[in-house]
């Protein structure tokens, strides 16, 4: 007996940057592109401070109201991302673009992998796989991740101690905790949720006997 899809496994890659941040999660396929937002969001730990907007089929989809705040004479038409639903695209294979932050102009490809019927229809998004971390939030896109990537790997650089202070005190570019980020994914929805400001410092390794 078939059973009716109702949740799709989508992966979501960071573009331009290396090494290169990846999430694959699992989505109710009820979700519209603004739970997907709240859902990247919270993926890639990213504060939602910024505007955003999903590019698909040459049009664009966003918050109409923050759009409608910072429109200027002759800006493109923005639509109502909570009118899109995931299972409104056309299956595997269907991939489009979300973009954060139009200053540092974080561009993600987002693919739908596949359908899935599950035994019970999700109520909340999963991670299940991923890789390597989010530059930090105002780095300055792309160029300027790569240059706070050299910044930090040499001691000797002159801004060195300042740029690991602003950033916490510690920056990986490969950490990833499958735990957190899927618990981050799982609470993505609820209000006034917490993200972190800094990546969690590595616990010092014990001493052997």
């Amino acid at each position: 007996m078939f059973e009716e899809p109702n949740a799709a496994q989508i992966r979501v890659v960071l573009d331009e940057i290396e090494p290169q941040a990846r999430r694959r999660l699992i989505l109710p396929l009820r979700w519209n592109l603004e739970q997907l937002h709240l859902t990247i969001q919270a993926a890639f730990n990213w504060w939602n401070y910024h505007l955003h907007e999903f590019r698909i089929g040459g049009l664009r989809y966003g918050d109409i109201q923050s759009f409608e705040e910072e429109a200027w004479e002759g800006a493109p038409r923005t639509f109502d991302e909570r009118e899109v639903c995931l299972r409104d695209f056309d299956g595997p294979g269907t991939s489009f673009i979300y973009v954060y932050d139009f200053g540092d102009d974080w561009k993600h490809t987002v693919e739908i992998e596949k359908p899935l019927a599950l035994k019970s229809a999700p109520r909340h998004g999963s991670c299940i796989e991923g890789a390597h971390a989010r530059p930090p939030e105002d780095v300055g896109g792309p160029p300027g991740y790569q240059q706070f990537l050299a910044i930090i790997a040499d001691p000797t650089h002159p801004e060195h101690d300042e740029t690991r202070r602003w950033c916490g005190g510690h920056f990986d570019p490969h950490w990833f905790d499958l735990d957190r980020v899927d618990k981050d994914v799982r609470n993505a929805r609820k209000t006034n949720v917490r993200r972190r400001l800094h990546q969690p410092k590595p616990t010092p390794a014990k001493p052997s006997s």
